[in-house]
């Protein structure tokens, strides 16, 4: 299937690694123009030249999302780099899981507020888009109480609410608004990979809950971000695409 997307601008928060990367790579693949960020220096080079290999416009910045005017520089200089702004992909996490003063602080700041603060960025070049798109990566613990209820699981549903609101103000603008909602994923250097290292007693628990047997994988999320950003999906806004083999129960 042709999604669409050949020639579009798409930009992904935490590109360098695990999900983000996954998602990067799979609309390169289907000739979309990227541009990511993420904190780590030689992590955004190093995927900026596997991303530039594929024949289309990359492009990187290291930078800390939680600061807004970082944040609106890279975008701005992501718009010019590109020369548009189709798709705009808020993926990056704090992992802050806990209850403390700390884990709610860089829950907010990180999960939440750089994804208000990408999609205010981003907007007035989303608005000259003829498929603009905004896909926000949520988790299934933003719908149902697991390990990880606290600061993680509530900025999760937060953000699950900000989507659907912001789908119903966006809809004249024409920019359509989603979240995709992944249950466990493993992937190297991953959150499931720290924990399989370095608490092998709840990694096994973690991993007898899902019924297929397995864990998702990054490419498995990023299929269904990707196809949710894409023309082909003009008619879906305002939900929430749950990646979870199963893992969940709520309706």
């Amino acid at each position: 299937m042709d999604l669409g997307l050949k020639g579009k601008c798409v930009l992904v928060t935490g590109g360098s690694k695990g999900i983000g990367l996954a998602i990067a790579e799979l609309f390169a693949d289907e000739a979309a123009n990227v541009a990511i960020c993420a904190r780590n220096v030689e992590e955004v080079a190093k995927a900026v030249k596997l991303l530039a290999a594929k024949d289309i416009k990359a492009w990187g910045q290291a930078i800390d999302v939680a600061d807004p005017a970082a944040l609106k520089a890279w975008i701005d200089g992501a718009a010019a780099e590109l020369g548009s702004i189709d798709t705009i992909v808020c993926n990056v996490s704090a992992l802050a899981v806990g209850d403390t003063p700390e884990s709610w602080e860089k829950s907010f700041r990180t999960d939440m507020m750089h994804t208000v603060n990408s999609v205010a960025a981003a907007r007035p070049y989303l608005e000259k888009s003829k498929s603009a798109s905004i896909i926000i990566v949520s988790s299934v613990s933003g719908f149902e109480v697991d390990f990880a209820a606290g600061s993680y699981g509530a900025i999760k549903a937060a953000l699950i609410h900000y989507s659907k609101g912001l789908s119903k103000q966006l809809v004249s603008k024409g920019i359509r608004v989603n979240v995709v909602s992944p249950g466990n994923t493993y992937f190297e250097g991953g959150i499931w990979h720290n924990i399989e290292r370095g608490n092998p007693d709840f990694f096994s628990t973690a991993m007898s809950l899902n019924p297929t047997g397995r864990m998702g994988t990054a490419e498995e999320v990023a299929a269904g971000v990707v196809f949710l950003a894409s023309p082909v999906a003009s008619r879906i806004s305002g939900t929430n695409l749950i990646i979870d083999g199963a893992l969940t129960s709520a309706v």
